[in-house]
Order: structure tokens, then C-alpha cells, then sequence
């Protein structure tokens, strides 16, 4: 099949959809799929570049509307392309409008992988308002199949109700080669917990705040534990601030950007990760939890993160309630006292992703998907 992706942004920008689609990309090019993918040029990398064995086409772009790159070439892009189906994305409008466009007016099959509801704060939550009164309306219409990555999100998503019959689940993956249990280090004799996120306003829906607010009554049990803080981003200051009013400045460490190659040794010396997302409709999957579960890492997250009942089911970390900072407390002072319970957990975790979230058995879903439309 020839396969077109337009999402936003792609490799060597990283962020939740650039990761699906890249990982995907990889695995349909291995079962002899050819795919590009059309997107905009940020960071500023060659226009017309191979990705492995994905075409890449990037455009110029005059701006950003919310976190949506505008590329004025995208129509032509599209327009002169030779595809056999076209996936696009959600939360992103304008490439997602323009490829429903296109499979309408090139009667070709489109697929939408339907991440979260798009909100915003102050302006950009008027634009996304009204852009889900319209456009969102149009792209679901002309969508063949919509793609949702945990069932959950069906019920969660006012804007999905009345598309049933369009929707497919089929997570999100991990890739297994790069997150894998690494070397612990033995000078550690911290209690060590693990958070990743971008540090800006649109990622609060991540919980930092409230895991702030349990390490505040886990420091009273566990002097030493420590809580590391992946990520940057213009919050960066408002949190250390945060941190320092809680009293709990000595137990929080601000590493600022992690390299690729260097997040999963943070997973491996973690006792624990944690993701207490609090919105149902902003977290799509939380793919961070299962990169966490591969590096054989217990994992804490909240009722509305996509592994959250096979979490539960295989006992491979704690589930609680959003917002809910007692639990939140109570969860890590149980992982963090009971050393046997950690690696019983971190077993049952990797495991876990090994049968079921690999990209192989995600793109093998996809690939099944494409052809029945086809």
C-alpha cells in the first residue's frame, strides 16, 4: 500500500503523535507498505529527506494557531500526491481538515487516529471551540475509520458520540529495543520516584501539581525519597517555586530536557513511575507509562490512562482515582517500602508490553484496518 500520514509535526520534533506515527511509519515500511509523510518543517530539517525508509516532505509554515503549525503548501502537497489511503490526526486541525478534502475529492479511504479532544486556555479555547463546532464535525463525517486508542475514550468524548460504527481500538505501542530494563545504579540509595512531561500549561492535565502535593505526605515517612522531574518548559521556575513553598525543595530534582538516549536509563533507576493525569479528555493514551512498564519499572497512574486496566489486571503498579493526592501518597509509600513488590511488578509490566503493545502488533492492526477499507 501507498500510505500517506499528515501529522503536524515528525521526526526529529519529538512529542506523543510525532512518536505514533514515527514508530508506526517503521513497522508498515517492514511489511513492504511504502509511507510518507507530509508535515511541517519544525525543527527547520531537510524539506524532502528520507526517515529510515519514510518520505518525508516538510513545509514551511507562517505561525502556529494553538499548537498547530499553519503550512499554506500543505493543499498542493496533497493535491499531487499518489496515495492509496491517507491517515491524519487529531488534535491537530488543518492537517486533518485538509486531508479530509483531499479523501473526498480524491474518493480515497481516510483513517483518523483520534489522540484527545481538542481544548485550550484563555484565546485558545475560543478558537477550539469553535473549530469543534465545524471543522472537528467535518473531518469525523469524511473519516472512514476513526482510531482510538483506549475504549475508554469512546465514553469520555462528547465529540465522538454518534460515530460508533467508524470506531477501532488499537493502542498505542513501546519499543522494546529501546526501553528495556537497564543497569540500576548501586550508588543509589534513594527512594527514587520518575515524572516526565513538558513543563508548560497545556501539559498540567499531567499532574505535577498533585504529585507535589503527595510527596509533601510521603517525605513524612520517607525522609529520603527523592522525585525526578523529566522535562522543560516555561513552568520550569513556577515549579521549583511550588516545590520550594511545599517544603519539599531538597526532595525534587529538575532535570530539564532528557536525551532520547537517555530516558530509559532514568526509567531503570526509578523504583517507581508516575502519572497522575488528571483529564480524561487531554490524556489520548500516555505512552510514557508504557515506556516506563518496558524499562520493567512499576508504574502509578490515574483511571483515565490508556494501560490503566491492564495495569490493574496484571498487577504491575497501582491505579487511584484522578486528583486524588492521599491515594496518590498512600500508592508510592506502598511500592517504595516493599523491594520484592517492586520487581514483582516491573516483571509483570514488561511482560505485559511484550504481548500486547508492541509497534508490531499495533502497525499489524493498522495494516488489517487499512486493508478492509481498501
Amino acid at each position: 500500500m501507498r500510505i500517506l500520514q499528515t501529522p503536524v509535526r515528525f521526526y526529529p520534533f519529538t512529542g506523543g503523535v510525532e512518536n505514533y506515527v514515527y514508530y508506526l511509519s517503521q513497522e508498515l515500511v517492514k511489511s513492504g507498505n511504502q509511507v510518507k509523510v507530509v508535515c511541517a518543517n519544525e525543527p527547520s530539517s531537510r524539506k524532502h529527506d528520507l526517515v529510515g525508509k519514510i518520505e518525508v516532505e516538510r513545509l514551511s509554515y507562517i505561525g502556529k494557531i494553538a499548537n498547530t503549525n499553519i503550512t499554506p503548501g500543505l493543499p498542493s502537497a496533497l493535491s499531487v500526491g499518489d496515495y492509496d489511503i491517507i491517515h491524519t490526526h487529531i488534535p491537530t486541525p488543518w492537517c486533518a481538515d485538509w486531508s479530509a478534502f483531499y479523501s473526498q475529492t480524491k474518493k480515497k479511504p481516510m483513517v483518523v487516529t483520534y489522540h484527545n479532544d481538542i481544548i485550550g486556555n484563555g484565546f485558545a479555547s475560543l478558537i477550539a471551540r469553535i473549530y469543534n463546532s465545524m471543522g472537528l464535525k467535518y473531518v469525523l463525517k469524511s473519516a472512514d475509520k476513526i482510531v482510538i486508542t483506549q475504549p475508554n475514550y469512546l465514553e469520555s468524548s462528547a465529540h465522538l458520540t454518534g460515530y460508533q460504527e467508524k470506531i477501532e481500538v488499537i493502542p498505542n505501542g513501546v519499543d522494546l529495543d529501546k526501553f528495556q530494563p537497564g543497569k540500576v545504579s548501586n550508588d543509589n540509595d534513594n527512594r527514587i520516584i520518575f515524572f516526565l512531561s513538558v513543563l508548560d500549561e497545556f501539559h498540567k492535565y499531567k499532574g505535577l501539581d498533585y504529585l507535589f502535593n503527595a510527596l509533601k505526605i510521603v517525605k513524612n515517612r520517607l525522609p529520603d525519597v527523592k522525585l525526578i522531574v523529566g522535562g522543560k518548559g516555561v513552568l520550569l521556575s513556577h515549579y521549583q517555586e511550588v516545590a520550594a513553598s511545599l517544603g519539599i525543595k531538597d526532595n525534587v530534582l529538575f532535570t530539564g530536557f532528557i536525551p532520547d538516549e537517555e530516558i530509559s536509563n532514568y526509567y531503570s533507576n526509578a523504583n517507581v513511575f508516575i502519572l497522575p493525569s488528571i483529564s480524561s479528555l487531554q490524556e489520548g493514551f500516555g505512552i510514557v507509562a508504557l515506556e516506563a512498564l518496558a524499562c520493567q519499572t512499576p508504574v502509578i497512574t490515574t483511571e483515565i490512562v490508556g494501560v490503566a486496566e491492564d495495569l490493574k489486571r496484571i498487577g504491575g503498579g497501582i491505579v487511584i482515582p484522578p486528583k486524588d493526592v492521599e491515594k496518590l501518597a498512600d500508592a508510592i509509600i506502598n511500592i517504595m517500602e516493599d523491594e520484592n513488590l517492586q520487581k514483582k511488578m516491573g516483571k509483570r509490566g514488561r511482560k505485559l508490553v511484550e504481548e500486547k503493545y508492541t509497534w508490531k502488533i499495533v502497525a499489524s492492526d493498522m495494516e488489517k484496518l487499512y486493508n478492509r477499507l481498501l
